[in-house]
């Protein structure tokens, strides 16, 4: 384990997985520094009170990324997913800011750089643009001369539970088959896997680490659904018709039938590494309570909403 008597620079820290990390790396005992676009919003204030340091910063301002990145021990880098329904960002930008972050972490010394990914990366394009991007970040973080870990989170386990999965109803639409095994992480634990990776350098720094808290089938996903909803809950994949018609759900079903974006992480030694990782009906009588709880009672938007963007929302 290393001293932590170091900075580590979260960016994201007002959205899921950088909020995630910030805090598991203040309970480690780290100092954090966020760089927020707005330190007087709502969540920037509520992580300063939580004890981390804010600062005025864009990815679209390399010069405010030096500034923020100054003095840093390490920096976490996960940038605004282009595949989001209403995202705000292009993939060329989503690619331009992940490139700048990398580049700017090694000018500024910064000894240890974590890059969140997806586990659809690779070296062979998905054909999927916004999985695409973040295999060309990957390609970017390899070529630089400092410490650096990247991590590929499974399927998020809150995207399950998001009112376009059509609990409301009473079942659960998603991108694979009844019997086919798809893995999934807790937000929670994204953070808890990159204090761990901060914590030791030695041991993670240019590893790129899968990283997943269970795999399941559809249908063994909805058992657990109804268990801990009171209530029947079925599975089925996305309709045919839908993933001929919608070119991106296409390809991304047939990922999750190439086991691409089902996930291959080695479960077992995972949980040797990082036992806290959570297993989907431990999340769900947990962390996941609360967001089940609001997805039974919000009526679905549309099935298509949430698949769309993949492993991460």
């Amino acid at each position: 384990m290393t001293d932590i008597n170091g900075t580590v620079v979260v960016l994201g820290a007002t959205g899921q997985q950088g909020g995630a990390v910030a805090a598991a790396l203040r309970a480690d005992g780290w100092a954090v520094r966020a760089v927020v676009r707005d330190p007087s919003g709502h969540r920037a204030r509520s992580l300063a009170a939580d004890g981390v340091e804010t600062v005025r910063g864009d990815l679209g301002d390399p010069e405010s990324l030096r500034e923020a990145f100054s003095g840093a021990h390490g920096v976490f880098s996960v940038q605004p997913n282009s595949g989001q329904a209403g995202a705000r960002v292009t993939n060329e930008d989503e690619v331009r800011f992940g490139t700048t972050v990398a580049d700017i972490a090694e000018r500024c010394g910064v000894a240890h750089l974590v890059y969140s990914s997806t586990v659809a990366a690779g070296p062979t394009p998905t054909g999927v643009a916004h999985l695409d991007t973040k295999s060309r970040v990957e390609a970017r973080v390899r070529e630089l001369g400092n410490a650096a870990t990247i991590i590929r989170p499974a399927t998020f386990m809150e995207l399950l539970v998001t009112p376009e999965m059509g609990l409301d109803s009473g079942r659960l639409t998603f991108l694979m088959g009844p019997d086919q095994v798809h893995q999934l992480i807790a937000v929670r634990d994204i953070g808890r896997v990159a204090a761990a990776v901060f914590g030791a350098p030695d041991r993670y720094a240019g590893r790129t680490i899968e990283i997943a808290g269970d795999g399941l089938t559809g249908t063994a996903l909805a058992e657990h659904l109804t268990r801990a909803a009171g209530r029947p809950i079925s599975y089925s994949r996305l309709p045919a018709t839908l993933l001929a018609q919608d070119e991106v759900l296409g390809r991304l079903a047939a990922l999750a039938d190439g086991g691409r974006l089902a996930g291959h992480a080695d479960l077992d030694a995972l949980r040797a590494d990082f036992p806290f990782l959570l297993p989907f009906d431990r999340w769900l009588a947990g962390p996941g309570a609360s967001l089940l709880e609001e997805a039974l009672r919000s009526p679905a938007p549309g099935i298509a909403a949430g698949a769309r963007s993949g492993p991460e929302s």
